[in-house]
């Protein structure tokens, strides 16, 4: 008998995630991340929590050391960090430092879940997952241990009352998601609701490409990669028209029936999928949606998360300050 032929390499992302075509797949454990800077200058006290045993998700907590006085309650913000799915933790340094410089800018408790990566998870999982996070603030919410993760809860330190979801990329994608699944108010939710969402530059996808794709991109993140990680991500036998990847394709439900919260977008002027992305906020804004969308001339995919201590993050974060001030 003949040996087995040695597996082929069948998707690769840049070296940190291979799946072969025996359907086994490949993990870097070492991804060279150092050219992202240490921001963590102690003003912000972070812990890790595991919100999802079965599945061993942890999250991220992020509280100011010294809150306003004119504050009394910190409003809580959701970061989803993005990795088109397939990438991506909160431990990572660019996301690390996008929660410090938001929890210190904003003045707001922020709380960076994990979730599933695909393709051994593929979506739904990632959408499962951070909703399951939102629920482990319920949770919070409910308990009256004093040694709860949330105990300051209690002492009324976090406003529950008002949540923002921010997303950057895939977690772009996936708050937009949740606010068609949550829907006004979050009312599932409750004591904990969901004011607002924030997509920074959302991962969104179709079978007909726009301008802005076939032009192409300087930026490491070409229209080619892109379907690569949607084939990674999307489930099997499942194409670009998949309401997870395209919200305004023929296979996605009527958004005119549905009610959202308001939504800030935000992309770049040189983003690869700008036409995509601007498209999706016009065409929620001809629905009624309370949309307001934001363009950045000549910045790229990651113009915020991978540089959030640069002279123009402020201006993206007085952006989202008014955002969540309205």
């Amino acid at each position: 008998m003949g040996s087995l032929p040695n597996p082929v390499v069948v998707e690769d992302l840049f070296g940190i995630l291979k799946l072969y075509n025996d359907g086994s797949i490949y993990r870097s454990t070492e991804i060279d991340l150092t050219h992202f800077p240490d921001h963590d200058d102690g003003t912000i006290t972070w812990n890790d929590y595991l919100y999802d045993e079965k599945n061993s998700l942890y999250l991220r907590l992020y509280k100011p050391n010294s809150c306003s006085t004119t504050i009394k309650k910190l409003t809580i913000v959701y970061f989803l960090h993005g990795g088109g799915f397939c990438l991506g933790s909160r431990t990572w340094p660019n996301f690390h430092n996008c929660c410090i410089r938001l929890a210190s800018a904003l003045n707001v408790l922020v709380i960076a879940p994990d979730y599933r990566l695909a393709p051994e998870n593929r979506l739904p999982a990632a959408l499962e997952d951070c909703l399951n996070s939102l629920l482990w603030l319920q949770a919070q919410a409910f308990s009256n241990s004093e040694i709860s993760v949330f105990g300051d809860v209690h002492n009324g330190d976090f406003d529950l009352d008002r949540v923002f979801v921010i997303g950057d990329s895939s977690g772009g994608n996936l708050a937009y998601h949740l606010a068609v699944r949550l829907g006004p108010g979050s009312l599932e939710l409750a004591p904990v609701r969901v004011r607002g969402y924030v997509l920074i530059a959302p991962f969104l996808g179709g079978v007909e490409k726009t301008k802005s794709e076939l032009k192409g991109s300087h930026d490491v993140l070409n229209l080619e990669v892109l379907d690569r990680f949607w084939r990674l991500s999307l489930p099997d036998g499942h194409d670009l028209d998949d309401p997870l990847s395209n919200p305004f394709g023929p296979k996605s439900p009527n958004l005119g029936t549905v009610s959202l919260d308001p939504i800030l977008v935000m992309v770049g002027g040189n983003e690869v999928m700008k036409d995509r992305i601007h498209q999706f906020a016009a065409k929620l804004k001809l629905l009624g949606k309370s949309i307001r969308y934001v363009e950045y001339e000549g910045k790229h995919h990651g113009f915020f998360t991978d540089d959030a201590f640069s002279e123009f993050a402020d201006d993206v974060l007085r952006e989202i300050q008014k955002f969540i001030s309205r």
